[in-house]
């Protein structure tokens, strides 16, 4: 599947420009948290829609039948 490969992409620049704002020194604690924070909340949306992603491909649905992600994710 090339979107697990571009969702492991987008999730290696996520994590360098996370790297580049811990590394500024010009930023204090909380100008980095500021800037991180969304940063981060796309990375945890994008594992999880890697973790889908490869759940579906080890286990494809039955035609016509819902995937049952839902069932697969821990809470």
């Amino acid at each position: 599947m090339k979107s697990i490969k571009h969702i492991n992409n987008a999730i290696s620049e996520l994590d360098l420009d996370v790297q580049d704002i811990l590394s500024n020194t010009h930023l204090n604690l909380t100008e980095k948290d500021n800037h991180m924070l969304p940063l981060l909340l796309q990375k945890k949306v994008l594992q999880q829609t890697l973790e889908d992603l490869e759940y579906l491909r080890s286990n494809p649905p039955a035609k016509n039948q819902a995937c049952g992600i839902s069932k697969y994710r821990e809470l």
